[in-house]
């Protein structure tokens, strides 16, 4: 079903809000109940895959968030597309790992999509290799 564009916004608003927030419950409650949501990546690191369920969305982010320095991180949201239900964000991602010591900074585009007031879709972009090369040790 379309979604106007404002719902959209106030959308995606939340999930931007409580992603700062590291809120992991509450991101996960602004999805649909079955999702399209994909996050490219290695086997290396357990987070990236596909996901199917709304059960699946606060897990991706607890298990993710510990490998990554806590206060060593910044998010650059530089624009916000909103068209009816499609919705890009484009930033920049800078992150420490945790086992590594190394920081890693990758353009990300990620794509939501909104239908009935809640998330269906949620594909991540972003530069894997400089992120699988942050996980790798010398």
């Amino acid at each position: 079903m379309a979604t106007d564009t404002q719902t959209s916004r106030a959308v995606v608003e939340k999930f931007v809000e409580r992603l700062g927030r590291q809120d992991p419950e509450g991101i996960q409650e602004l999805f649909a109940a079955e999702i399209d949501w994909y996050v490219p990546g290695s086997d290396a690191l357990p987070w990236s895959g596909p996901r199917t369920r709304r059960e699946e969305v606060a897990p991706y982010f607890t298990t993710r968030w510990p490998h990554f320095e806590l206060g060593r991180s910044e998010v650059v949201l530089d624009r916000v597309i909103v068209d009816g239900g499609d919705v890009m964000l484009l930033a920049i991602f800078t992150h420490t790992v945790v086992s590594t010591g190394k920081e890693f900074t990758t353009p990300v585009a990620m794509h939501l999509v909104v239908e009935d007031g809640r998330i269906v879709r949620m594909h991540l972009h972003e530069d894997t290799l400089a992120v699988d090369k942050a996980f790798t040790a010398d």
